[in-house]
């Protein structure tokens, strides 16, 4: 008999490295065998999600045994209410990330070329490089974004996508809404803009681009798990043209929201008052932490986020001695991967007991980066 053996993958998924994006915070607490002080790393709102969310998906918990509405029909058009347009300019995915994938999906194949930012959220590149895609990446400006730069990159190599973060992670900065507009002006005929806003909810509405959601060469995504504190929940959504919006159909997991999520985020978009006490939360937060930083003679960057880079005053590898001196004291932040930005540690808005570990521990981590 012969012996069972797996069969063979692709030749794309076999040249593909086993890995994830991100290393979790529960990753990092399994090493250090205890749990985190302050989980301050991931951008999530430690505020958590409005209390009418959480009496929603309580209630909902007794019907989920029933598969969620594959339509999302009422949050959909809770959407289109808020933004002022149809339900046919939205598409509802499991976050921004699962959205990314899928957009990836519709325009990605072996050879097609997408353009981003060197040290841009590494999600998006991981989706790209597991359909086959050819990433090129520009370099920040200013820790900015370089829209000119991405369309100068765009035209040189006729890319299918640019992918711009705005406000952006990792380092908090934000493009004036003109310069925006003025790239989605300037695209590339067969050019897709994916324009990932998910601080948005941080912003007024002034501060954001005005482009018409019917705009043929343009999808902007938003996400619950910021502002509204709904990280696990996995709800995200793109507002996009409408013949864009309806190809999502032909590959999206129809299945993929819970009636758990699905109702929260209901409920979420009708307490329009908890999100602006949670705006008020954070800035104090950020506020906080900036005074930390200056105290500790480090710099914060302003920041458009619920989180702030901080410059430790050197380059990458003291930024990385001083990320990993305050998680083995318990204290979870992150940092960006790429050089120049490296130099900053990235620390998410925290409660006040949060700030208080963070200012006891950071001049430790100092000290210690000093030592080594």
């Amino acid at each position: 008999m012969t012996k069972a053996t797996l069969p063979p993958f692709t030749p794309l998924v076999d040249s593909l490295p086993a890995s994830v994006p991100f290393v979790g915070p529960e990753a990092l607490e399994r090493m250090h065998e205890r749990a985190f002080l302050a989980r301050i790393g991931a951008n999530e709102s430690v505020f958590g999600p409005s209390p009418l969310a959480i009496e929603a998906m309580q209630a909902e918990a007794k019907g989920v045994w029933q598969y969620g509405d594959p339509e999302n029909f009422e949050l959909k058009q809770a959407l289109a209410k808020k933004h002022g347009i149809t339900a046919d300019h939205i598409a509802i995915g499991e976050g921004i990330d699962g959205l990314l994938g899928y957009l990836v999906r519709l325009f990605v194949e072996a050879g097609v070329h997408v353009v981003t930012t060197d040290g841009a959220y590494p999600t998006f590149n991981y989706h790209v490089t597991g359909f086959g895609g050819h990433l090129h990446k520009v370099s920040f400006k200013d820790d900015r974004e370089d829209p000119a730069a991405l369309l100068d990159k765009a035209n040189e190599v006729g890319a299918r996508i640019i992918y711009l973060s705005n406000p952006n992670n990792p380092m908090g900065s934000t493009n004036p809404a003109r310069i925006i507009e003025d790239l989605a002006d300037n695209l590339p005929p067969q050019t897709l803009l994916c324009l990932d806003e998910a601080y948005a909810d941080f912003l007024d509405a002034a501060q954001m681009p005005d482009i018409a959601p019917d705009h043929p060469q343009i999808i902007r995504m938003r996400t619950f798990s910021k502002a509204y504190g709904m990280a696990g929940a996995r709800i995200g959504y793109a507002i996009t043209h409408t013949e864009l919006a309806t190809a999502f159909h032909k590959i999206r997991n129809h299945f993929g929201m819970s009636r758990i999520s699905q109702a929260g985020a209901l409920a979420a978009l009708d307490d329009t008052g908890y999100l602006a006490a949670i705006r008020t939360k954070v800035g104090r937060a950020l506020s906080d932490i900036a005074a930390i930083a200056v105290e500790n003679g480090l710099a914060p960057l302003a920041s458009a986020t619920n989180f702030l880079a901080i410059d430790c005053g050197g380059d990458g590898r003291r930024a990385a001695k001083v990320m990993q001196s305050l998680i083995s004291q318990g204290i979870f932040v992150r940092m960006p991967g790429t050089a120049p930005q490296n130099r900053c540690i990235r620390i998410t808005a925290g409660t006040p007991e949060d700030c208080k570990h963070l200012a006891a521990c950071l001049p430790k981590a100092l000290a210690a980066a000093k030592q080594n």
